[in-house]
């Protein structure tokens, strides 16, 4: 065990935080060039894109869930995340090679439906990210103690990952997306290859002491507390997801309808710039504000107060977002509630579940995510290709993101003194 991982040094954090952000990278690509690659260069409509984006959900469901069982038990490469960030590493770069291909593939194999091909290769892409997806959250939770230390390990996943993923898009906006496309493979790969190779896993995971107040709280409660906690968070979480996926999927069918930009260039920089700031903030203020913010009001105060001042940025952009300028303006705003959502929710969740099964539990928890994605596919798909105001789109999203704010309320925060964390973290080492 390198010693940065003993002491628990930013520069550990870092390092741990690099598989994550190769994943995370790969899926600000998929974000800002599929939808833009289907519409512009394929000529689907917006409902066909949506069904396109259907088949990541539908990998997770399958693919966080199975993965997660089996990395709890396996051990190889030296590792029980390991080889799955490995081989979802290289299978993403692959298929991000093949994402501005499609046609090429298309001919290759006497395929017809070019809807057909650009489904295959969605699936495959976002099956890889979602093979590696729940190991890189997961060693986290594994090689970290409960407390601060937990916290710090998944806001700094989120700071790292989230320049990177502003990073993707400002290489989008200048360069266009195949130039980001083909950066993204060495990137991807090079981030889920190396940096994993230098953590190391427990062999067994135990299960934290619990103090004596915490079992005695825990024998006096009902069996089923527990679970009733988890499903709040689960509810709460996918209301979240299905905003934010819904603004995803269809932004560029407001951009095209209430923005009129030029040509297709400037409607794939404008959604590259738009990304580019949401992501500016969402990596700023994890490291920076919501850990310190975090230990002073708790982590489901501030997560709660980030999701609602996301609900506002949505209203926001319905009522002002009549320019470019006034919605990198309302992305800007978006941004807070975003930095939350990618990091606050996994450090809450890993301390309410058992540390032996956490890559089962975190694909449960990715449910959260992907089956609202489902219904942004389908569902919103539907209402937003019949509805002639695509203000509709951040209608859904804004609706979403305050009932999601109101579920947040009913989740218990968990009350861990800093003395405990500084405990744990000295049994850890």
């Amino acid at each position: 065990m390198l010693g940065i991982q003993k002491r628990f040094t930013n520069s550990f954090y870092a390092i741990l935080s690099l598989p994550a952000t190769a994943m995370g990278f790969a899926l600000s690509i998929q974000i800002s060039a599929l939808s833009w690659i289907l519409s512009t260069k394929y000529n689907l409509r917006i409902d066909e894109v949506g069904f396109v984006w259907a088949a990541g959900p539908l990998a997770g469901i399958l693919g966080q869930v199975i993965i997660g069982i089996i990395s709890d038990k396996v051990w190889l490469w030296g590792g029980r995340r390991r080889p799955f960030i490995l081989i979802g590493g290289l299978l993403a770069s692959v298929m991000l090679l093949a994402l501005p291909n499609i046609h090429i593939i298309g001919a290759m194999l006497g395929a017809k439906s070019l809807l057909l091909i650009a489904t295959v290769v969605a699936l495959t892409l976002d099956l890889a990210i979602n093979i590696s997806f729940n190991p890189t959250r997961s060693v986290i939770a594994d090689v970290t103690p409960e407390g601060n230390a937990r916290t710090k390990g998944y806001t700094w996943m989120q700071t790292i990952s989230g320049f990177f993923g502003v990073l993707a898009y400002v290489v989008g906006a200048i360069f266009g997306n195949y130039a980001l496309i083909y950066a993204g493979i060495g990137v991807v790969l090079l981030f889920s290859i190396l940096p994993i190779l230098f953590i190391t896993e427990p062999k067994n995971v135990a299960e934290e002491k619990k103090t004596e107040e915490t079992a005695k709280a825990e024998t006096s409660s009902k069996p089923a507390a527990g679970t009733g906690q988890l499903f709040k968070i689960y509810f709460a979480h996918g209301f979240t997801w299905l905003g934010v996926q819904t603004m995803f999927i269809y932004i560029i069918a407001y951009i095209q309808q209430k923005l009129a930009p030029a040509s297709e260039n400037e409607t794939g920089q404008i959604i590259a710039i738009s990304f580019a700031i949401l992501n500016t903030v969402g990596f700023i203020l994890p490291a920076f504000v919501l850990e310190p913010l975090s230990e002073k009001m708790g982590r489901i105060r501030t997560h709660i107060s980030c999701v609602a001042i996301m609900a506002l940025g949505y209203f926001g952009i319905v009522a002002f977002g009549k320019s470019v300028v006034m919605l990198y303006v309302l992305m800007a705003i978006l941004g807070i509630g975003w930095s939350a959502v990618v990091s606050l929710p996994f450090a809450i969740y890993s301390e309410k579940v058992n540390k032996n099964r956490m890559g089962f539990y975190m694909g449960i928890f990715n449910l959260s995510v992907v089956i609202p994605q489902l219904f942004a596919s389908y569902g919103s798909g539907y209402v937003i290709q019949n509805s002639p105001d695509k203000n509709v789109i951040f209608i859904i999203s804004g609706v979403s993101l305050t009932v999601s704010a109101l579920l947040w309320f009913f989740v218990k925060e968990e009350e861990k003194s800093e003395k405990k964390a500084e405990e744990l973290a000295a049994e850890s080492r």
